[in-house]
């Protein structure tokens, strides 16, 4: 008769195997990361980027599907509404902790049907005009939005969307008048803004950055509590006579619910070793994200935190998806 101990742990044995083969054997084929936001925006960067390195590391192509529209609502309810295999994975932005209070019926629950796997990192956001707009400096835009019944216009990556809500907390605090021009993502507001077609754009510092320094957009002001260090003489919206004041985007990276867990904790594992590796490290830095590389536990607290924080927003003032 085989001693209880030993039944035992074959026993043990027997259940852990499925997780370790798993965790060895994916991923055998291409996997997908979903880009809720058209080409040339913030979030299909970070997902071409990381992709790049993930398919160095994994061994299988990692191919990126925009699936822009909806404040990203689209393409990440593509994600969560996909097979939990472990080949399908979403980049989300801001717009997730938000668009809960924002798009009625959303086809998803955020928290519920999406696996958080980590928070890649966070940027502070810029206002920042055409090289030809009348505005130099952020007091100059104050100065215009005072102005009763000229509304300075302002373009951001859509209705909802965190600079959308920065801009209007900003014309609340200062009695300002501004005009929403929202655009389907960032690569089409940066098109605009350069052209000349909007004079004022709100976007990550990380989106609007390669035009700054091509000198095709001026930065006027930031959204963060403290200085760009990469922006050292832009000042913060909060020094610039609205104390207070602060909002930062920020990119997460989850899976459908119910993917596997040896499979979030290797691609959380795969993920971190990316953001390690120089190159893709700078790439992203340099643009003006300041990398987290956090746990699944952390992610998920803070879309938590961001969801009741940009509620109230949304509520008080009334916003809606078609603003």
């Amino acid at each position: 008769m085989v001693p209880r101990l030993v039944l035992l742990l074959l026993t043990l044995c027997w259940l852990g195997a499925p997780s370790t083969s798993l965790a060895q054997t994916w991923p055998s084929k291409p996997i997908r990361i979903i880009a809720p936001f058209p080409p040339g925006g913030s979030v299909d960067q970070v997902s071409r980027i990381l992709g790049a390195q993930l398919t160095t590391q994994l061994g299988q192509q990692v191919i990126v599907d925009n699936r822009g529209g909806a404040s990203g609502s689209i393409g990440t309810a593509a994600a969560a509404k996909s097979q939990p295999d472990g080949y399908t994975f979403v980049v989300v932005f801001d717009t997730h902790g938000v668009n809960p209070s924002l798009i009625p019926n959303l086809p998803f629950d955020t928290l519920k049907d999406l696996a958080p796997i980590m928070l890649i990192g966070t940027s502070p956001m810029v206002l920042a005009a055409n090289r030809n707009a009348p505005f130099k400096t952020f007091r100059d835009v104050v100065a215009a939005a005072k102005v009763r019944g000229s509304p300075v216009s302002f373009g951001s990556i859509g209705s909802g969307s965190l600079g959308h809500l920065a801009m209007t907390q900003l014309a609340n605090q200062g009695g300002l008048e501004f005009n929403h021009v929202p655009y389907k993502g960032g690569g089409p507001l940066v098109a605009d803004a350069v052209a000349g077609h909007v004079p004022l754009m709100i976007g990550t510092v990380f989106l609007a950055m390669p035009q700054i320094e091509a000198k095709a957009l001026v930065p006027l002001a930031v959204t963060s509590a403290k200085r760009f260090p990469g922006l050292p003489n832009v000042p913060t919206i909060a020094e610039e006579g609205f104390p207070g004041f602060g909002a930062e985007a920020w990119w997460g990276f989850l899976a459908p619910a119910g993917t596997p867990q040896p499979i979030i904790a290797r691609m959380h594992e795969e993920l971190t070793k990316a953001l390690k590796v120089p190159a893709v490290a700078e790439h992203l830095t340099a643009q003006g994200m300041t990398l987290e590389a956090s746990s699944p536990e952390k992610l998920q607290s803070f879309i938590a935190a961001e969801i009741a924080r940009w509620a109230k927003v949304v509520r008080d003032n009334k916003i809606n998806a078609g603003e």
